[in-house]
């Protein structure tokens, strides 16, 4: 009652909701590059961004981050890993990173062989050790995919070379990540497998809230393990350094790829060992754009989507 609605669609409709409301911090949520667009005009409209929308970074960082400094606003992460880092470099502006530390769960395969994987159920994919997740974000994590995301977005986030990121697999999942500085001093948060949080703290940085919910009990968790990744058995995650070091549009055909070889894999038209092998190819495929603009990203990842349909 007495409530002005307004109803938009499309992406002229995202662009205006994100720009118009009295919000001063947006959640950008959207899957994939359509996240792009609404992003810039929320920060265009002087909106602090709270980063669920990792695509954003991966494909527009060299666009999103120059424009955050000249708009004055802060973009403050959602994912679980990118809050424990950005917690943990609280205080310390100033002080050299000697490297960020990018922890994995590692996935419901971590162990198994390529041969293993040939055969892995779709259902088996779907279900992950330790966090309740989406049908995409799941398979990305499965693949290692996601992780390579995540280092992307680590790289524009905090301005870091990704010679610096290393992923390290820890299968518990309590810290989420770590920072490691010039003296040798590793700082991390650590924490239950709980998304409340670093929404939360995105949502009311710098302020803490009361958040109900399970507390970490350390005796009750024993020990914490770490292993390297096996980039060799799930070498999605090779792929996204490689992307990450040509540069350019490259990350973007790296993620369209991934996205459209994960929707035919749910929909079982490929094998699990296809996605990083497509993924593979489109990158090859790709005609190179070292700056890419929004259009001309938007084009890269539509020519992604055209190469895998002739091929796949």
């Amino acid at each position: 009652k007495d409530c002005s609605v307004k109803i938009r669609w499309g992406m002229e409709g995202m662009m205006e909701a994100a720009a118009e409301t009295d919000a001063q911090i947006l959640v950008t949520a959207i899957v994939g590059m359509m996240g792009i667009r609404p992003t810039i005009a929320a920060m265009k409209a002087g909106k602090h961004i709270a980063l669920a929308n990792k695509e954003t970074l991966v494909t527009a960082g060299h666009i999103i981050m120059p424009l955050a400094q000249e708009e004055q606003v802060d973009i403050l992460p959602v994912d679980s890993e990118h809050s424990a880092i950005f917690q943990s470099l609280n205080g310390e502006k100033g002080n050299k990173i000697d490297k960020i530390l990018l922890t994995a769960s590692g996935g419901p395969f971590r162990g198994k062989t390529r041969a293993e994987l040939a055969s892995i159920r779709l259902e088996d994919a779907l279900h992950h050790p330790n966090w309740s997740m989406g049908k995409k974000i799941t398979i990305d994590s499965a693949t290692l995919v996601n992780k390579g995301l995540e280092v992307m977005e680590a790289k524009w986030l905090f301005g870091v070379d990704p010679d610096k990121i290393q992923v390290i697999v820890h299968p518990q999942s309590v810290i989420h990540s770590m920072v490691q500085y010039e003296d040798g001093a590793i700082i991390a948060q650590l924490g239950t497998p709980d998304m409340r949080l670093p929404i939360q703290y995105a949502l009311y940085y710098p302020q803490r809230r009361p958040l109900s919910g399970k507390r970490l009990d350390f005796f009750e968790l024993g020990n914490l393990t770490f292993e390297k990744p096996d980039t060799d058995t799930f070498p999605g995650l090779k792929l996204a350094y490689e992307a990450m070091k040509r540069g350019g549009n490259i990350p973007t055909a790296f993620n369209a790829a991934n996205e459209r070889a994960v929707a035919k894999y749910l929909n079982r038209k490929i094998n699990f060992l296809d996605i990083p092998e497509i993924v593979e190819a489109c990158m090859e495929n790709c005609r190179f754009l070292e700056h890419p603009s929004v259009d001309e990203i938007l084009d890269t990842e539509k020519a992604a989507y055209e190469f895998i349909e002739g091929r796949w």
